[in-house]
């Protein structure tokens, strides 16, 4: 048998044709006789036929070109069908808070309020103590709580009856059934302890303002460091962190209350002062006077204050000067303070009124007797608020200042007598005595003053960190 190539081939084929149907039934000789030709067929239509699989795949358009179709579907749920008809409607209440305005009326209030209550409107026009504390009152913050669909449920108001008032007023105004009730109570004000700084760029009520601290916390701090000329010995760039009380009416602030301390920090030295109330009573049982201290016990309370002004600036001195008015040469017995008229004048230390009245070219004038023979004179004003033989403490508001008597313009004349001799005021607060604080006090201001210095540390932090 021949075993050559050829043979080989033949061989290879499967025995039935069957399993070729694309093949021609062949005689047997005949495969035998044309091998080659028949592998050369079966190769090319193999060939042919995958090349025209590969024609047809490429003539259908692929995944990318495909149309892209989104169904969506709505499907119910009965679980959650059913759980919300068992539920009820959710009801909910709103709450906005305004500030009153001297135009409102209750109409106008109401609505900024984000009301639509006829009846509520009528209630507020018609009810005496809720008109009286909201109507007119511009400033007072309101706080409304309504419905979903606007109607009034509670209506809050609250205000300081007085300045120096612990207590504020909170005015309450309720549906009930279908009508409304209305009453007014006092409430205990709330104290927190706020931290805050200030830079000097032009002067201390600029600095104070921009950085959001009460014009009362800036008038304390010029009566705590009164040896301080606020109008000539302020720099640029000096700076003051200060710790004072807040006083809140249901979390909503209404003043300022006392500085609890302060730092005033130039590039040379730095003063501190923190406030201390003594414990214990005196001989005639009533609280200890508390008073500001400086970290190591000494008290900053001065029995005269350096000016009889907060704010002023001195424009004649004690000294020889021509007079305004008789143009001729003579002593000033005193100090002249330029301030607008209406200032308020300040007895610069405790005493009582000895006069006060109009005298000669003093014009409306207040001699205040103090201890140790010393007297003190307030000249030029425009209105007196003492009467003779009535006792003052040291920061009362005597007057105002004016340009009464012989005077070309408004501002204060000043004077302080020693046994009826005239001394130069500005010399004043240069001779005055501090007292320290009691031993047996000591321990309580230490911790006292511990926590003031961190508080005041964590202000200056602040400052810091908002800088970097």
């Amino acid at each position: 048998m021949n075993n050559g190539p050829d043979t080989a081939r033949t061989t290879s084929l499967p025995p039935h044709t069957s399993s070729l149907p694309f093949l021609p039934s062949l005689p047997t000789p005949a495969r035998k006789r044309y091998p080659k030709r028949i592998s050369a067929a079966v190769a090319a239509i193999l060939l042919g036929g995958g090349g025209g699989a590969f024609a047809v795949a490429t003539l259908a358009p692929g995944p990318d070109q495909m149309a892209v179709q989104q169904i969506f579907e709505t499907i119910e749920s009965r679980y959650a069908q059913a759980a919300g008809e068992a539920l009820p409607a959710p009801n909910f209440s709103l709450y906005r808070t305004e500030t009153v305005r001297s135009a409102d009326t209750a109409d106008s209030l109401l609505r900024r309020l984000g009301l639509d209550d006829l009846a509520a409107a009528d209630f507020l026009r018609g009810d005496a103590s809720a008109h009286a504390a909201i109507i007119g009152r511009a400033g007072r913050s309101v706080t409304a709580e309504s419905t979903q669909d606007h109607h009034l449920v509670r209506l809050t108001a609250r205000w300081l009856a007085d300045a120096e008032d612990r207590d504020f007023q909170r005015l309450v105004v309720e549906r009930d059934g279908d009508g409304f009730k209305s009453w007014v109570e006092a409430v205990p004000l709330s104290v927190t302890s706020r931290l805050a700084t200030a830079t000097i760029r032009t002067s201390l009520l600029a600095a104070t303002d921009d950085a959001n601290i009460p014009d009362s916390i800036a008038t304390q701090i010029v009566d705590i460091f009164d040896d301080v000329d606020f109008s000539s010995d302020l720099r640029r760039g000096d700076r003051f962190n200060v710790v004072y009380e807040t006083l809140e009416a249901d979390g909503e602030p209404l003043r300022a209350g006392r500085v609890l301390s302060v730092e005033f920090a130039t590039r040379s030295k730095s003063r501190q002062a923190i406030w201390f109330q003594p414990p214990g009573t005196d001989d005639a049982g009533k609280a200890l006077a508390g008073g500001y201290y400086t970290p190591a016990g000494q008290s900053l309370h001065r029995t005269f204050l350096a000016s009889p002004m907060e704010f002023s600036r001195v424009t004649s001195g004690f000294r020889m000067r021509e007079h305004p008015i008789a143009k001729t040469w003579r002593a000033h017995l005193g100090v002249d303070y330029g301030a607008p008229t209406g200032t308020p004048v300040r007895s610069v230390a405790d005493g009582t009124i000895d006069f006060a009245g109009v005298q000669n070219g003093y014009g409306n004038v207040i001699y205040i007797k103090h201890r140790n023979n010393t007297s003190t004179v307030y000249a030029h004003l425009s209105k007196i608020s003492v009467k003779t033989d009535q006792a003052v403490s040291q920061g009362d508001n005597i007057g105002l200042v004016g340009s009464s008597g012989w005077a070309t313009g408004p501002h204060l004349h000043f004077e302080f007598r020693v046994d009826g001799v005239h001394q130069d005021p500005l010399t004043i607060a240069e001779r005055n005595d501090t007292v320290p604080l009691a031993t047996a006090a000591k321990p309580a201001f230490l911790k006292v003053a511990s926590m003031m210095r961190m508080q005041l540390a964590a202000a200056e932090a602040t400052v810091q960190a908002s800088a970097e």
